[in-house]
């Protein structure tokens, strides 16, 4: 892995982690359904006409399209969804360690379900990863942080995992940008009727607020599109995958940097055995070209 690869994977790794920071802004300030639903409204439209620049045709596959429907509604409503909702009540920190463990649940379900081969290495990473998980939760309900806010966040990441298993290997076939402006799109009409029946349009315009938007879109919402498929196509998706071990660490630090969230010893502990449980996961996997 040469250099450039490595800061590519440091930065996708730093800005999907400071996603939850900007979110957890933007949430207590806008009704969560209604902003992500013009979020991905804004942010398709720009893929799309990036796409569009790049030569890229509108035209996909049946495998695309099943990516583009699974991925829209799992990923962009429910995943995204389901955590701008819950950090009305739950700090970005926790939100961050919770969706972080996503590389333990695809694994443990491959394992499970679909009887994936796992060597020793990756079982006790697995194991360990997911005490660390509620080893953290379990601390936060105890000082008394929102049982619904939690069960909509581990539902969220649930639900992304479903998507990732159901779509491996259905995006071959080109038009990458075409296929994420889709699944933007998708996410914004799937959420649009809840919000509209269950919210209110008031938003309290702040620089911070507009600022932490106008981040979201473009930087975790495209910029971390774009270069993760870069890293994927210039290293692999395991090696790529590697970099997820840091989301805990960067998804704790933004947090306490920018919004002056606390981190009490267990915290400091469950973060640690969640990212050593990661990184032994993925290095686990056998490494196919």
């Amino acid at each position: 892995m040469d250099i450039r690869s490595i800061l590519g994977g440091l930065a996708f790794a730093f800005i999907w982690s400071s996603a939850f920071t900007s979110a957890r802004i933007i949430v207590t300030n806008a009704p969560p359904l209604m902003i992500s639903s013009l979020r991905f409204l804004i942010a398709g439209l720009v893929v799309l006409a990036i796409a569009r620049l790049m030569g890229q045709s509108f035209r996909l596959n049946a495998q695309q399209w099943r990516l583009t429907i699974i991925f829209g509604i799992c990923q962009n409503a429910l995943y995204l969804g389901l955590n701008f909702i819950a950090m009305q009540w739950v700090e970005a920190s926790l939100a961050a360690i919770i969706a972080s463990s996503l590389p333990l649940w695809v694994a443990l379900a491959g394992w499970l379900i679909w009887g994936q081969k796992m060597p020793a290495l990756g079982i006790i990473g697995l194991l360990a990863g997911i005490g660390g998980v509620f080893l953290i939760m379990g601390t936060r309900l105890g000082a008394g942080v929102d049982p619904l806010g939690v069960a909509l966040c581990v539902l969220a990441a649930l639900a992304l995992t479903f998507a990732t298993l159901s779509v491996q290997g259905a995006s071959s076939g080109g038009n990458v940008l075409v296929v994420v402006g889709f699944q933007m799109l998708v996410g914004c009409a799937a959420l649009l009727p809840p919000a509209l029946m269950l919210e209110t349009w008031e938003v309290n315009w702040t620089p911070a607020v507009i600022a932490a938007f106008a981040y979201t879109i473009l930087i975790p919402g495209i910029l971390a599109t774009i270069l993760w498929f870069w890293l994927v196509r210039r290293i692999g998706t395991v090696k790529a995958a590697t970099f997820h071990f840091l989301n805990p660490f960067f998804g704790v630090a933004v947090a306490a940097a920018l919004l002056g969230e606390s981190l009490g010893i267990l915290d400091i502990i469950g973060v640690v055995i969640i990212t050593l449980s990661i990184l032994a996961v993925q290095l686990s996997k056998p490494k196919h070209p």
